[in-house]
């Protein structure tokens, strides 16, 4: 989107270290069985997996507080877990990776959402999900909201993380977003569909091409199409900016000023794209949090997402990586075309 001088590009990643970044939404378990297969199960035409290793993960809006501590942010997780087990392992792993679980509400009416992942010579087989889709009851709203309140003071931006299973509801989004704008604060979305359009009067709305094309019923075809949606979006939801991720086609944004700019894709070889869009917000955000403008917060944001595109599996983006990506790209990118 723009070339980003040495010295810009230092003093921003500078100023990431230490930036409290509040991410509010639905926490995840990524679990991963990794292994092998040899043979046809005799009892159904599938595959059999000879299983060598297996992990656990922070995932959904807990991965995207991963990547804020990779490039040097402070996340403060806000959301719900059960009182299973698996709860149990994901306060553990937000502790282990030095991250404030103050803000892990238990709630013993729900499991706490799980995703399976078997991936056998470094490609998925399946995946299953464990988890509860239903809003979070009033009382768990309430907590949330509380909670941000108090510590609102120290925050330097929010990342609502909606993955529709019920953390981020159509009552909790109004009041965490005026309780930002009241204290300047910025505040970035990563929607799903079943409050898209509740985000209203934010700093950027980040949805990716199916949102997009689910919510407003058109197919994003050709740059016309795309660039109707992103202008449609900026005015119905009243917000600063669109950064709308088309996959292939890279990003387009759209800033209330009424310039847009497109850039493609900066993923050179496609492994995986499982948490690509929780780096792009988390970047993006950071970037911004750091005092970058939005061309150069979505600059970033899209060498990121290219790059972990390129890992098996759900990881934090590489400081290093992104740094040396951005600062070495001699692409020009054409504005308003």
């Amino acid at each position: 989107m723009v070339t980003i001088p040495e010295d810009r590009l230092t003093e921003v990643f500078n100023r990431f270290a230490g930036k409290r970044i509040a991410v509010v939404g639905d926490l995840m378990v990524d679990r991963y069985y990794w292994g092998s297969v040899t043979r046809i199960s005799p009892e159904a035409p599938v595959p059999v997996v000879d299983v060598g290793s297996h992990s656990n993960r922070l995932g959904g809006a807990a991965n995207v507080a991963n990547n804020i501590a990779s490039l040097g942010g402070k996340p403060l997780l806000v959301g719900v877990i059960g009182t299973d087990e698996t709860g149990t392992l994901l306060r553990s792993l937000v502790k282990e990776s030095g991250f404030d679980d103050r803000g892990l509400i238990a709630d013993r009416t729900r499991p706490t959402t799980t995703k399976t992942r078997v991936i056998a010579h470094n490609q998925h087989v399946v995946r299953f999900d464990h988890e509860a889709k239903e809003d979070i009851s009033s009382e768990i709203q309430e907590a949330i909201h509380r909670l941000l309140a108090k510590e609102l003071g120290s925050i330097s931006a929010i990342i609502l993380e909606d993955y529709n299973k019920g953390a981020i509801t159509s009552e909790l989004i109004p009041r965490v977003i005026a309780a930002a704008r009241e204290r300047n604060i910025p505040v970035t979305v990563d929607p799903k569909s079943n409050n898209f359009f509740e985000y209203r009067n934010v700093t950027v709305f980040k949805p990716n091409r199916k949102e997009t094309e689910e919510a407003l019923g058109t197919k994003l075809t050709d740059r016309a199409r795309i660039e109707s949606a992103g202008r449609d979006l900026l005015n119905r939801l009243s917000a600063e900016n669109v950064l709308l991720t088309l996959g292939e086609r890279g990003m387009s944004l759209f800033e209330r000023n009424g310039k847009t700019t497109h850039v493609p894709t900066k993923a050179r070889h496609v492994a995986d794209v499982s948490g690509a869009g929780d780096t792009v917000i988390s970047t993006l955000t950071m970037a911004i949090a750091a005092g970058a403008t939005i061309q150069e917060a979505a600059t970033m944001s899209n060498h990121a997402g290219g790059i972990v595109c390129g890992e098996v599996g759900i990881v934090p983006i590489d400081p290093k990586v992104l740094y040396d990506a951005v600062l070495h790209d001699d692409d020009r990118y054409a504005s308003g075309e």
